[in-house]
């Protein structure tokens, strides 16, 4: 057991560390768009873990017993945090963050620029291809229908061996 003025400055740190961790999650969120339901989920999972620290805090220091000093160092350790803290941090953390992931996006864009305009090509060359068939009067399509199942056809009986 620790002394109430221990217990009531661990609990004014655990405030600053929950501020800190939901301002992380709010960043997170400026920089990856989110739906409703990854919201709610986030959401519930850091009150789960805010609850377990809190019990494990008042497990630790005052054998469980709930001691309202405590929460009301948390929430001014919170308060402290969310009023002085919070706004510079989140603003430009994230507008930082945000200006890396267009930099990597481009730089990313230009190394598989080949590759993309590779796939760009083949698939123009398909639609050509596509194209000359159904140009094609009915009954060369049909001939080339038939060989086509044909081939499907033996390629399944070949796997199947």
């Amino acid at each position: 057991m620790v002394s109430e003025k221990e217990f009531l400055f661990h609990a004014l740190q655990l405030g600053l560390y929950f501020a800190f961790l939901y301002d992380c999650l709010r960043i997170f969120r400026r920089v990856v768009r989110h739906n409703v339901f990854s919201v709610s989920l986030e959401d519930l999972i850091f009150w789960i873990y805010c609850g377990a620290e809190v019990f494990l805090l008042m497990h630790r220091e005052s054998n469980g017993t709930l001691r309202w000093y405590a929460v009301l160092g948390a929430m001014t350790g919170i308060i402290f945090y969310h009023k002085i803290i919070s706004p510079p941090f989140v603003k430009y953390v994230s507008v930082l963050l945000q200006k890396l992931c267009r930099v990597i996006a481009r730089m990313l864009g230009r190394l598989t620029f080949p590759v993309r305009r590779l796939f760009h090509k083949a698939g123009k060359s398909a639609g050509k291809a596509g194209r000359r068939v159904q140009s094609c009067s009915g009954r060369i399509r049909k001939q080339i229908k038939n060989r086509l199942t044909y081939f499907a056809k033996m390629i399944k009986i070949s796997l199947k061996k």
